[in-house]
């Protein structure tokens, strides 16, 4: 039987200046403990500078101790499993679009229906519809509270959706800390159309809203040409580490 780790029934969404919202609680409180109790090791992680102040675990990153982590934990193995499997996917297209997202990838097809809707597209002269082969991954992300920060950016065009998802105990983050996901408009409007995703500056950004960082939780949103969002620099300990996991729901390269 499948395990299905996210609750979506109180998904709240915002709808400008891009879809964005928030759910809670997300995972069964259990399994959650047992997911904050058994994140990888820091030392198997790779510094990004590029992106800001921040260390990723990731098929892209550190792709060998990535994949000797989630192997030799089961709550970990299960969860990749499930989120690359269908029901992930399109159970996230599905819930969006029971809140007015409709992106064109919802009703999880089949394959016998994929493959009929690609040889109608083919005959008609049009190009096959993409979302058949939507995929996800996600990404172990750490950032160091004293300084730990993404700059503002508004995602890759491959990108559909991104899911936040914070792991931390119940007592372990001060909110006096920081680390909240940030949306962000461009204060010059001849910034706000970044479909290629450039990265831009803090002093460049107004502040919209902040969702704080707290337990098991998910900030979700839609990569659309202005869904700009940061995590500010953070003014906490050097021992504290803000820790997520970064789900991205994409189109294949």
């Amino acid at each position: 039987m499948t395990q299905h780790y996210f609750d979506y029934e109180n998904l709240a969404l915002r709808y400008e200046p891009f879809p964005i919202g928030l759910a809670s609680p997300l995972i069964e409180p259990t399994l959650y403990s047992e997911m904050v109790a058994n994140w990888p090791s820091t030392e198997l992680f790779r510094q990004m500078p590029r992106l800001g102040n921040k260390f990723a675990l990731s098929e892209k990153f550190n792709r060998k101790q990535y994949y000797s982590a989630i192997r030799s934990t089961p709550v970990w193995n299960d969860f990749y499993k499930w989120i690359k499997s269908r029901d992930f996917v399109y159970g996230v297209m599905d819930t969006l679009l029971e809140h007015h997202i409709d992106l064109g990838y919802a009703k999880h097809p089949t394959s016998y229906q994929s493959a009929l809707k690609t040889i109608k597209s083919i005959f008609k002269g049009q190009t096959p519809h993409r979302g058949a082969k939507l995929s996800a991954r996600f990404e172990f992300q750490m950032m160091p509270a004293n300084g730990g920060h993404i700059l503002p950016h508004t995602d890759t065009p491959a990108k559909i959706v991104t899911l936040v998802v914070s792991i931390l105990d119940k007592d372990e983050w001060d909110p006096s800390y920081g680390g909240g996901t940030v949306i962000n408009r461009p204060k010059d409007i001849r910034l706000i159309y970044n479909q290629l995703n450039r990265q831009s500056t803090f002093d460049d950004m107004e502040v919209i809203d902040t969702f704080p960082f707290e337990p098991n939780q998910a900030v979700i949103f839609v990569k659309t040409f202005n869904s700009w969002h940061s995590v500010r620099p953070m003014t906490g300990p050097a021992e504290k580490m803000r820790k997520t996991l970064i789900i991205n729901i994409e189109v294949p390269k």
